[in-house]
């Protein structure tokens, strides 16, 4: 009889996110939550008929300019149909509702590409108010996440939920990668002095769009540790980014460095929902091994084994296309005049009105100064009053708040336009003119209106050069904030009849 040595058959161990699936799907819903509640108490002001930028007169250009076939893939949007007010809140409203069902697990395929569709109805036709790089990153996202969402329309117990698309999970760490990546990248392709030598944070925090109280504090930092900073922001997106693709330490770390990279600018500065989206992204390179065991606990492996999610006929596919575009997109940014392959600029013309595979990198050049738009009204042209606006620097004693993940949009569109003209800026002037109207709806987005009886008379906008106050200052004079005149943004205007 021969000697037998009996050995236990032992399944390999192999890698499973349906944790972290889990916790993503309700994440996603949180922050769809967020981008469609916080632009619901703006839409009437920002693109109703009494808005900046009405939707309807928008949608009327267009129909007289392009046929019904192409400006329906141009502009896809559901208002099409129809552009009145309600359908601005039903399409908010239903954001939210939808998002509702996601964070409950219901019909989460369904209710991802419905939540996809109707932000993209809203992004497509907003204009300047919704163009941020956060309205893409969620639009892209969400699109992918559509893939990743179990096929089911009730909630599944989640022993019972099929494992996630690996080729959609490695879809969204590219996507991660490039967000990231491309942030530091586009600092140095844009040979700005001011990251060459280190010295961008010496500025930043006084000049982003809307900071909070801790970067005026992170402001008063020495030469020295600003540039230290700088040093390991460099670090963050240029080195960390290639851990996502490494083994599952290496992506545990990378984990936690984009959390907490992203936690250190939610405190000094507000970007909405940004970097919670970002945040939530990293959280799917975490495996499931990875979070407590009371929630492994609810993901039994049992009868698992042979469910699949999404079919590979649509996610490679899928797949090839989103790899060819992006990484035409991200070679790009090194070097601009870089052949690209036959075809490309059809198949990304043609995939573009969708804002989904999208390019990215902020702050690709600092900005030095902070010019400041006070835009005043006046009865007799002789005492002009401001109008003070609830988020952005006003009030030289107002201290920087905490926004997040709410975005005042119109806050974050005067900080743009205060760096070039009011001829850059068309709806500057629409603006103006719903002031002079004393359109309620407008008048909603500030934080109060110094013209309650009557609209004035005339309206002006006056630049100023704002800067952060030092310790000495704020303790003696109580400012956050100190100011220097450079001069008019846009001289009075009146409307026809009242000049």
């Amino acid at each position: 009889m021969h000697n037998s040595i009996i050995i236990d058959a032992v399944p390999l161990q192999t890698e499973n996110y349906r944790v972290s699936r889990w916790i993503f799907l309700r994440t996603m819903g949180v922050i769809y939550l967020i981008a469609f509640g916080s632009l619901w108490v703006q839409v009437e002001g920002l693109l109703g008929s009494h808005g900046i930028l009405p939707v309807k007169d928008f949608l009327g250009a267009i129909q007289k300019q392009i046929g019904a076939g192409e400006r329906y893939w141009l502009i896809p949007s559901l208002l099409w149909f129809n552009a009145s007010d309600i359908a601005l809140h039903l399409l908010c409203a239903g954001g939210v509702f939808f998002s509702l069902l996601l964070i409950l697990g219901i019909a989460p395929a369904a209710v991802l590409f419905l939540l996809w569709t109707f932000y993209l109805s809203l992004s497509a036709v907003a204009q300047d108010f919704l163009g941020f790089q956060w309205d893409a990153l969620l639009l892209e996202a969400g699109f992918l996440t559509i893939f990743l969402a179990p096929l089911s329309l009730r909630p599944l117990k989640s022993a019972d939920e099929p494992p996630p698309s690996r080729i959609i999970l490695w879809l969204l760490r590219w996507l991660l990668f490039r967000l990231i990546f491309s942030s530091g990248v586009v600092k140095l392709a844009s040979h700005d002095p001011m990251w060459a030598s280190l010295t961008a944070l010496t500025v930043h925090y006084q000049t982003q769009p809307l900071p909070t109280w801790i970067g005026w504090y992170a402001h008063q930092l020495p030469v020295w540790f600003q540039k230290f900073s700088c040093g390991v922001m460099f670090a963050v997106e240029l080195g960390i980014p290639f851990l996502i693709f490494g083994n599952r330490r290496m992506r545990l770390i990378a984990a936690a460095l984009i959390a907490a990279f992203q936690g250190l600018i939610m405190a000094t500065g507000n970007y909405c929902f940004f970097n919670l989206l970002t945040i939530g992204l990293a959280l799917l390179l975490v495996e499931d091994n990875g979070w407590p065991r009371r929630l492994r606990r609810r993901f039994s492996e049992e009868g698992n084994v042979r469910k699949r999610g999404s079919s590979r006929w649509i996610t490679l596919p899928l797949a090839g296309v989103i790899l060819l575009v992006s990484s035409v997109q991200m070679l790009g940014i090194f070097r601009r005049d870089l052949p690209t392959p036959a075809g490309f600029a059809e198949v990304s013309n043609l995939l573009a009105p969708f804002r989904s595979i999208n390019s990215y990198g902020l702050f690709a050049v600092m900005t030095a100064s902070r010019p400041e738009i006070v835009i005043e009204g006046s009865q007799d042209g002789i005492t002009w009053v401001p109008y003070e606006f609830r988020w952005k620097p006003g009030d030289l004693k107002k201290p920087p708040g905490f926004i997040e993940p709410h975005q005042p949009r119109l806050d974050w569109q005067l900080w743009f336009a205060a760096l070039s003209s009011p001829v850059d800026n068309p709806w500057f002037l629409n603006l103006c003119v719903r002031l002079l109207q004393g359109s309620p709806q407008v008048v909603a987005l500030l934080k109060d209106n110094p013209f309650p009886e009557k609209p004035p008379r005339a309206v002006r906008a006056v630049l100023y050069d704002y800067r952060f106050t030092d310790f000495v200052t704020r303790r003696a004079t109580g400012q956050w904030w100190r100011r220097e005149y450079k001069g008019l943004y846009c001289p009075p205007l009146s409307l026809k009849g009242d000049a």
